[in-house]
């Protein structure tokens, strides 16, 4: 999994109108928590803004004042407006145990549906998988080529070696979807 280095500074003043002049100035505050202990801090919009905006899905270093965490973004939460981030959690990687993340899915082939007139629609942007960090691909790739008209993909259906998909197993990934074209050709 790709990993992306960000700075952070301890935070030491808690409460809403610390907060509310950290965000003035331009920083989000954001607290890393797992392995027993919290760590408040602040990390500077502009740069967090490449971790946010962004398909892709990153193990975070962490770099506070120095002291490196490594640590998966866990939630965002924006403003109702302004779409402005508000705050940042982040869980610490543990060596040895697994983390959940969001990993997104890229389809590749061309599906027997599609060449009779039929249309590929992706359900599934990302896929939640839990396993140990080192094993968490960049994207799950899923093969398209055998799927026909009507047919779809479900999670339960794929399979990742020293993964979990926690996503549930009935959730739809793709499908080929019946067009006006497709049944005409069906007709025939």
């Amino acid at each position: 999994m790709k990993t992306i280095q960000i700075n952070g500074t301890a935070r030491n003043d808690f409460g809403k109108k610390f907060a509310k002049a950290a965000r003035r100035e331009g920083q989000v505050p954001c607290i890393v928590y797992g392995g027993g202990e919290e760590k408040a801090f602040f990390i500077d919009a502009k740069e967090l803004g490449q971790l946010i905006y962004t398909p892709n899905s990153y193990i975070v270093e962490l770099n506070i004042d120095g002291t490196i965490e490594k640590a998966v973004m866990r939630e965002v939460q924006f403003h109702p407006v302004r779409e402005q981030v508000l705050h940042v959690d982040f869980y610490r990687v543990q060596e040895g145990k697994p983390v959940a993340v969001s990993v997104p899915v890229r389809l590749t082939g061309n599906a027997e549906g599609v060449k009779v007139g039929g249309k590929l629609a992706l359900s599934a942007r990302k896929l939640t998988v839990k396993a140990l960090a080192e094993f968490i691909p960049d994207e799950i790739v899923v093969d398209v080529t055998p799927l026909k008209v009507g047919q779809t993909i479900f999670v339960g259906d794929l399979k990742e070696e020293n993964l979990t998909f926690v996503t549930p197993a009935t959730t739809a990934v793709c499908a080929v979807r019946v067009t006006r074209a497709s049944r005409g050709a069906a007709q025939r």
